[in-house]
């Protein structure tokens, strides 16, 4: 893609070379982020398919993907755990395992590794932690994260061993409303559980603070009125049972952030060519940078072009021109007209994105004809996702 500097200088945004990435062995994880419905889970797929064909042992964690990616996958469903991908060619030695996000079921996980078999019951049976870890803000992202640890740990557990265990980690992040909440999410959970509010619910009656009780019985008089008492006695129940797991849900979390950050992992931005897509796309950039991450680059899908080198203006004089005489070339060019009015329209959003941003490299997927359906289709997007834009 091509950008004009201020002074009026043409100077080129580098490309994002997808097969250098995926074929270096020193990157273990790759992360998919942007705004939702730029096809973020169809690049993470098809990255995944294109690097286990490549020689890498893969496995794909998806966000909540549409039945008809499962199904390109040649899977009838995707759940927690991760099953291998058929129909992979596994000449260079390749492997692709593909699974979905199971919230609840990662978060009884961590119960259950991280606390005695009496506690976790008391947990997992408790009405706050069901509402907590089914449907709680910021829990979704939290659990991505947990999820990428343990698969991460099982990597270098099979490493250690010597079995031929994953060596590249592709995370489709789930699609937040703000740019990397799932970056920021362990921070709000742990701050949850370790809070005032919940702090309070469980403020002493005895010892040097036992003078706080009769001012913390008005409190939490007032909470019950508010909340209900039952409310209010199951939250107590179970941050009782959870205080011993408590400091791993921040001690987990400083690691993945670590592990993300550095030279390891590679985060690459997805969007498409629409005003508020990339204007997300530009504030994940700024954010990754901030935060000192690993940033590979911008993936650009369902870009327009046409090989027919007319510009709008003139397909639609030439349209005017054959109007009564020639009707099905004159619709032709009416639809090419279209189709470069759109195609002009994304390239001068992506022209400015990239003065703005000169050095984030880019690659750009043209729109497809129709729908990813099969592991062809994600083959397919691999192949435009590698291809240099001339």
């Amino acid at each position: 893609m091509r950008a004009q500097t201020p002074h009026g200088h043409v100077h080129a945004a580098p490309f994002l070379d997808v097969d250098t990435l995926i074929g270096d062995r020193d990157i273990e994880i790759v992360i998919c982020c942007g705004s939702g419905g730029v096809g973020k889970t169809t690049t993470s797929a098809a990255l995944a398919v294109r690097a286990a064909e490549a020689g890498r042992r893969v496995v794909v964690l998806t966000i909540d993907p549409a039945r008809r990616l499962a199904q390109s996958l040649g899977l009838g469903e995707l759940d927690n755990t991760p099953r291998p991908v058929v129909g992979i060619d596994t000449t260079h030695g390749g492997s692709l395992d593909a699974m979905m996000l199971d919230m609840k079921r990662t978060f009884d996980e961590v119960v259950l590794t991280h606390s005695t078999p009496e506690k976790a019951e008391q947990i997992l049976a408790n009405p706050f932690y069901e509402a907590l870890s089914s449907s709680f803000s910021g829990t979704q992202e939290y659990m991505a994260m947990e999820r990428l640890g343990q698969l991460h740990a099982q990597a270098e557990a099979d490493a250690r061993a010597g079995r031929r265990g994953w060596d590249l980690i592709v995370v489709d992040t789930p699609p937040a409303r703000s740019a990397l909440d799932f970056l920021d999410a362990p921070e709000h959970l742990s701050s949850l559980l370790d809070g005032r509010f919940i702090r309070l619910l469980l403020a002493p009656t005895r010892g040097p603070l036992r003078l706080m009780g009769v001012g913390f019985t008005l409190v939490s008089s007032a909470m019950n009125k508010v909340l209900g008492s039952q409310i209010i006695a199951d939250v107590q129940t179970f941050v009782r049972a959870c205080e011993a797991i408590f400091g791993g849900f921040r001690q987990r979390a400083e690691e993945t952030f670590a592990r993300l950050s550095s030279s390891h992992t590679v985060f690459l931005v997805v969007a498409t060519a629409q005003r508020d897509a990339l204007r997300e796309a530009s504030y994940f950039v700024d954010r990754l940078t901030e935060e000192g991450m690993p940033l590979g680059g911008l993936v650009v899908n369902r870009v327009h072009d046409s090989t027919l080198d007319v510009s709008a203006q003139r397909a639609a004089a030439l349209a005017e021109d054959l109007e009564g005489t020639q009707q099905l070339e004159a619709e032709a060019l009416r639809r090419h007209a279209d189709l470069m009015r759109v195609a002009e329209a994304e390239s001068a959003l992506l022209d400015r994105f990239a003065t703005a941003r000169p050095e984030v490299a880019q690659t750009k997927v043209p729109a497809l004809p129709s729908d990813v359906t099969a592991l062809d289709d994600l083959r397919q997007v691999g192949v435009l996702l590698a291809e240099k834009d001339d």
